[in-house]
């Protein structure tokens, strides 16, 4: 059985990096379901659980932004256990959204490894506390560790915020639906289509 519920999050930016752009970050035009999915597992996540995202809601106009981020040049290794940040920052443009609000409607199931002390009334009750009084395992954030994600549980469709996207159809092309973590971490995408403001990602063909 899934056990779903909806969750308002918003910030003053986010970026969503297509994968295809290797040198600068680009972000695509809305949130992913893989990035909606890491602000669940952020809230709540435990090995008993996997969440699964089944629409995300645009309400705000999409704008963008360019601005210039801080980056290092290499990824830290355990060869590589010390880096002098100062040698290897490097400034490069990005392309991101700002002003960002979303919906995300999403549900959890039970896997294999739950225990028999996990059932789905807990991690229901665990998952919604948690959105309620604003905690996390670790801060939660649209794409990027310096844009961070404030949130809200909607309890009930009279709090749904509507969408400056209402009555529109709105193609966006291929989006990156999620990495697929037990085939070799291979991106999965699906051709993402906003109707009256609303994705739906659990009906998407994926491939």
């Amino acid at each position: 059985m899934a056990y779903g519920m909806k969750l308002k999050v918003w910030g003053d930016y986010a970026c969503f990096t297509r994968p295809e752009m290797k040198v600068e970050r680009v972000t695509y035009d809305v949130m992913t379901p893989s990035a909606a999915r890491g602000i669940l597992e952020a809230i709540h996540w435990k090995p008993a659980i996997e969440w699964k995202i089944d629409k995300i809601h645009v309400i705000n106009e999409i704008k963008f932004d360019n601005i210039r981020r801080n980056e290092l040049a290499g990824k830290a290794s355990v060869k590589k256990a010390c880096q002098i940040i100062e040698e290897e920052r490097q400034q490069r443009a990005a392309i991101v959204l700002k002003d960002v609000e979303y919906v995300i409607e999403a549900h959890f199931i039970m896997t294999p490894q739950a225990g028999a002390d996990d059932n789905e009334a807990k991690h229901l009750d665990i998952a919604r506390r948690r959105m309620k009084q604003g905690q996390y395992f670790h801060q939660p954030y649209f794409g990027c560790r310096e844009f961070p994600v404030n949130f809200e549980l909607i309890e009930d469709d009279s709090q749904m915020p509507e969408s400056f996207y209402k009555g529109q159809t709105v193609p966006l092309g291929y989006m990156l639906w999620d990495i697929d973590f037990k085939n070799n971490m291979m991106p999965r995408f699906f051709r993402a289509e906003m109707n009256d403001g609303i994705i739906i990602t659990a009906e998407s063909e994926v491939f």
